[in-house]
């Protein structure tokens, strides 16, 4: 578990700073990739797949 989380920090990281300096490519969508993959093994998949739910519920309810 603590592998797991220091690799979605450190991607999340390095995700954030390849998109605030707008140097989109290849790479960018492999650390998009690995962010995605290794936060879905984290303990907040289930916190975010209820947002991402009730987001969703929301906007057909209105």
């Amino acid at each position: 578990m603590a592998i797991t989380v220091s690799l979605v920090a450190l991607f999340g990281l390095v995700l954030f700073f390849l998109l605030r300096s707008k140097t989109l490519g290849w790479g960018s969508a492999f650390i998009a990739i690995m962010f995605g993959f290794f936060l879905a093994s984290t303990g907040a998949s289930g916190p975010i797949n209820q947002l991402t739910h009730a987001v969703l519920d929301a906007v057909r309810n209105l």
